[in-house]
């Protein structure tokens, strides 16, 4: 917080919140906040939704958040910075999903670095060296969970749509916490074909739409370590989408 108690953001943007919106940005959904105050919102909410961890597990968030956001800094998403979606996944497991696992937390932060930034990670290396130094700074758990929701180095020659939902269902199948971060991924995934015209529209509906019931499945299981309401409501927004997919589909 500045000094006059509003909201000053990590990353040094100041969107001047008073007590009241402080308060609203709270209970406001993902996407208008999105809207109403972009990236510096969704940033304010995150800080918000960890403001009640232990010190240590704070600065761990926040240190994933820092890592993400330079990682990120110049990729976008449809309208947006992609970092935009990387807080929406984070807040709707703390909020939504009423997760306060620092390590599950910096992963579902980080879960595109790898994918999209292996060699800003580790110049020259390999994966492995990128989830290396994920592990060295973020715990080799927090590493494990990205790279069971890291897209596969896809083989030539095969359906890429094909092996994206095969590495899915063999990912998650014994990660039960790589679960409600691929959960809650895809149900932003989901939201955003709302916002995607043209060709590439047939296209992601094609890749998504086929997951739906192994992911839906996958997250009523007993062992996804979220409350059973909270299972139930991800498998009630996992149904809406099968109907956007379906109405998109034609």
């Amino acid at each position: 917080m500045a000094p006059d108690g509003t909201a000053k953001l990590v990353s040094g943007e100041d969107i001047r919140l008073d007590p009241v919106a402080m308060r609203l940005l709270a209970a406001m959904s993902l996407h208008t906040i999105t809207s109403v105050h972009g990236e510096a919102g969704l940033r304010e909410r995150l800080l918000l939704e960890i403001g009640r961890f232990p010190a240590a597990d704070r600065a761990r968030a926040e240190g994933a958040l820092a890592l993400a956001s330079r990682l990120h800094a110049r990729d976008r998403r449809q309208r947006e910075p992609y970092l935009c979606h990387l807080l929406r996944v984070t807040i709707r497991i703390l909020s939504h999903y009423r997760v306060s696992d620092p390590d599950v937390i910096c992963a579902a932060l980080l879960h595109d670095a790898v994918e999209d930034h292996q060699q800003d990670l580790a110049p020259g290396g390999t994966r492995q060296a990128a989830f290396a130094v994920l592990a060295g700074q973020f715990g080799q758990r927090t590493a494990a969970l990205v790279a069971a929701v890291t897209n596969p180095v896809y083989e030539a020659g095969r359906d890429e749509h094909e092996q994206y939902r095969q590495h899915v269902n063999d990912s998650l199948e014994d990660e039960p916490w790589a679960r409600v971060i691929k959960a809650s991924d895809f149900t932003d995934n989901g939201v955003g074909l709302q916002y995607t015209t043209g060709p590439k529209l047939s296209k992601l509906t094609s890749k998504y739409r086929p997951l739906v019931p192994a992911l839906r499945g996958l997250i009523l299981r007993p062992d996804t370590p979220l409350d059973p309401d909270v299972r139930e409501m991800i498998a009630r927004q996992l149904d809406k989408a099968e109907d956007r997919f379906a109405a998109i589909a034609g």
